[in-house]
């Protein structure tokens, strides 16, 4: 059993291509239990009439909000606890699906298809600036990632769903995702997999993403590990003491070596810093564990009914479904997905 979440925006031309590769492979590989969801985040164009005509769900959102706020209105959504998301443009490979199951079944958290091919690798600015994101999101968390931000990836809705609020809304859900993962002790398995042509034009914003990702990247240091931010500082603030005072026994000159003692005194600042929010993260995890389930703050799906009164229903539509449906642990879809919205809209 498994739902595929599409995130799509204006992706009329690539679509039904894409749904229709989805379906052959999930019935050629023998999943009689599949749902393929498509969030139709405000398009514009024909999106969600050609993922309604292909066969699949179709949720709307009214208006455009973001490729990360599309995958947890799916992810909310989806009726299996197996969930696998990929693109709408075709530059992932329905194909590889199955090898990706079989390594999700060893008992990974989550499997990510790591892209290879001239197509990743970009213009002459996007490798580069790929390389700089993969070192920081590797030293943030401190083991080798090949595709930090990889769209295509598996993981378990009942896993996921306690993350959602700590995940970016926009391009870098996915870096934030294998960021919170991987810091939070998930095992995270990769897979090389062929990276196509895309099929329309490109939503990426190349300079504006890149610095969300770099916040993101950050947010999850601090959050998760907030101790290797403040030392790293800590240790900035030594080498550049060290070199004041290399500067003063070399020129005699006195102004450096005050700025050198600064820096020493600046990093048991930081240091000390480090180690007043790494306490507060363990009292807010202690915190968050000893929470009831359905508190506020958690997605443990205790539905209030008076909070969907914020949205119109007509907000979410689905294409006529398979009788095959899941009973999937404590979800009803429709509900689960305006929950999410409408907890959103009050938590702002």
């Amino acid at each position: 059993m498994i739902t595929v979440v599409i995130p799509a925006f204006n992706e009329e031309h690539a679509i039904e291509g894409t749904i229709l590769s989805l379906r052959n492979v999930l019935e050629s590989s023998g999943i009689s239990a599949a749902e393929i969801l498509v969030i139709d985040d405000g398009s514009m164009d024909a999106t969600g009439i050609k993922s309604r005509s292909a066969g699949a769900r179709v949720l709307r959102h009214p208006q455009n909000v973001g490729y990360g706020r599309s995958l947890k209105s799916g992810i909310c959504a989806a009726r299996f606890d197996t969930i696998l998301i990929i693109d709408a443009d075709l530059t992932y490979p329905a194909e590889s699906i199955p090898a990706l199951l079989n390594e999700y079944h060893k008992g990974f958290d989550m499997v990510v298809g790591a892209r290879t091919g001239h197509h990743y690798s970009g213009s002459m600015y996007k490798g580069p600036l790929r390389l700089v994101l993969q070192a920081l999101v590797e030293f943030t968390a401190g083991r080798k990632v090949p595709d930090a931000n990889s769209g295509m990836r598996i993981f378990s809705k009942s896993t996921i769903i306690g993350y959602l609020d700590h995940l970016c809304d926009t391009f870098s859900f996915t870096t934030s995702l294998t960021l919170a993962y991987m810091l939070t002790g998930r095992f995270v398995s990769y897979l090389s997999i062929p990276y196509h042509a895309r099929v329309g034009k490109t939503k990426v914003k190349l300079l504006k993403d890149s610095l969300r990702t770099l916040q993101y990247i950050a947010q999850s240091a601090i959050y998760y590990n907030p101790m290797k931010i403040f030392i790293l500082f800590s240790l900035l603030c030594i080498v550049l003491s060290i070199g004041g005072f290399a500067f003063t026994a070399i020129t005699n000159i006195s102004a450096p070596y005050f700025l050198g003692i600064g820096g020493l005194l600046l990093s048991l600042l930081m240091f000390g810093l480090g180690l007043m929010a790494d306490l507060m993260r363990q009292i807010l995890v202690s915190s968050r564990r000893s929470a009831p389930p359905g508190s506020v703050g958690t997605y443990s799906n205790q539905y209030d009914d008076s909070r969907l009164e914020i949205l119109d229903a007509g907000q979410i539509t689905f294409a006529p479904e398979s009788k095959e449906h899941n009973k999937a642990p404590s979800d009803n879809a429709e509900f689960a997905a305006r929950n999410y919205a409408a907890s959103d809209l009050l938590n702002r």
